[in-house]
């Protein structure tokens, strides 16, 4: 269970040292604005986006079990963080994060790290696309600029909300915000190796301010942003608040697990390697408690900065440890210049995220998986957008659990490389 840095530091060179730089501060880049764009999405201010990048980043590089993992906060929590937040304000989200954390360190102790072979991919692929619906839906507000005063956090409820506010669509908004989708995909196929987030959010913020448009910005609706972390210290609780937040803190630790073990898999592929499943574990534990002391949120192994990492050339977990520290002298650097990014360019951002989880490319292939694991995906998918994540899970594993125990002749099923 020891962190992959152990090993990687005893032949580690200058010429390792320069390709983690570089790597470290091209993830930086990305999950700057990703960053934002989830704690917002989430229901928070969107500083805590970015003390969770850094806290939890740097934990997760620091102890972790991959060479090239990189942490932080990811899409496929912005709904239960969101739902946290509503029920229980974010100081419970702040207490769930704390618990969740010392769930997955008891976790990673006992060593139960390899478990999450056994969670089926059909599951995940199901939750996944959930996720990314309701995380697309939750952006429409902000996409066609419409003025709600509180938009519900059931899907259901949700879309009838927004309906209703259709007078007050902001061309402009919708402007900024397909152009910053735009920028983003072109970027990405004609120019890989920049930062493509940073420079079409930059192009749209610039737009926005120098033409005077009439579109919310971060600074608008939030204030300005923090230049430095705030001072760590623990969550109040009492036993009814814990007892109250276990059933969240399970599922923070359960999403927190699972992803970041399937990104660390990801991650072997890309770089044959072998990620240490139950250090990787501990790491996500003390990751969390970090994020939660610092008034954070969660965080977990992200696959699409990981793999932006790995593309870049990062070679050992230097590099993440280098893409918290850029993070936290940007935020220290500019604060100010981040308050200026307009809102409905987050929003396009977080739609592209959705989509890209949703790994369209892949939807064929499920097509032509056993009937059993399309009808396991597709009732895993429902759960999630129309009741709660929890259940969708429960049911999602105790049903695929069964599936397995019922064909146990036939060998697991390998994992797919995802691209979310």
């Amino acid at each position: 269970m020891h962190p992959k840095i152990i090993t990687t530091l005893a032949t580690y060179s200058r010429s390792l040292f320069l390709a983690d730089l570089i790597a470290g501060v091209t993830v930086a880049m990305v999950a700057l604005p990703l960053s934002l764009a989830i704690a917002i999405a989430s229901g928070a201010e969107p500083i805590k986006g970015l003390v969770t990048a850094i806290v939890a980043g740097f934990l997760i590089s620091l102890l972790g079990g991959s060479r090239v993992q990189i942490g932080g906060p990811t899409g496929a929590f912005i709904v239960v963080v969101f739902a946290v937040i509503a029920e229980h304000g974010y100081d419970g989200l702040v207490l769930a994060t704390f618990m969740a954390g010392i769930i997955l360190v008891i976790a990673g102790l006992l060593r139960v790290g390899n478990l999450v072979s056994y969670v089926p991919e059909a599951v995940v692929n199901g939750f996944t696309i959930g996720i990314g619906i309701i995380i697309a839906t939750s952006q429409l507000k902000d996409l066609f600029g419409l003025s709600v005063d509180t938009v519900p956090a059931d899907f259901v409820e949700k879309l009838p909300v927004l309906w209703q506010a259709r007078d007050t669509f902001n061309l402009s908004a919708l402007g900024v915000g397909v152009l910053t989708m735009g920028l983003i995909v072109v970027l990405r196929r004609v120019a890989p190796r920049l930062p493509g987030l940073i420079v079409a959010m930059a192009c749209t913020a610039a737009l926005v301010a120098y033409g005077s448009l009439p579109v919310d910005t971060i600074a608008s609706r939030f204030g300005a942003l923090p230049d430095h972390l705030p001072m760590p210290e623990l969550p109040a609780f009492s036993l009814d608040r814990i007892v109250e937040l276990l059933p969240s803190a399970l599922i923070i630790a359960f999403l927190a697990g699972v992803e970041s073990l399937l990104s660390a898999m990801v991650a072997d592929r890309m770089v044959n390697g072998r990620h240490r499943s139950n250090a990787e574990v501990l790491a996500q534990g003390w990751a969390n408690i970090g994020s939660a002391l610092f008034g954070g949120m969660p965080a977990t192994g992200a696959i699409a900065r990981t793999a932006t990492n790995v593309r870049a050339g990062g070679k050992t977990p230097v590099a993440g440890l280098v893409h918290a520290v850029m993070i936290l002298a940007v935020m220290m650097s500019f604060a100010e210049a981040a308050g200026y990014l307009p809102m409905p360019a987050l929003a396009g951002l977080l739609m592209l995220t959705a989509w890209n989880m949703s790994e369209p490319h892949k939807w064929r292939s499920y097509m032509s998986s056993p009937l059993s694991d399309r009808i396991l995906m597709l009732l895993t998918l429902f759960l999630t957008v129309l009741t709660d994540l929890t259940l969708a899970i429960g049911v999602g594993v105790a049903i695929g659990l069964a599936l397995r125990l019922r064909r146990r002749h036939v060998p697991p099923a390998e994992w797919e490389t995802p691209e979310r």
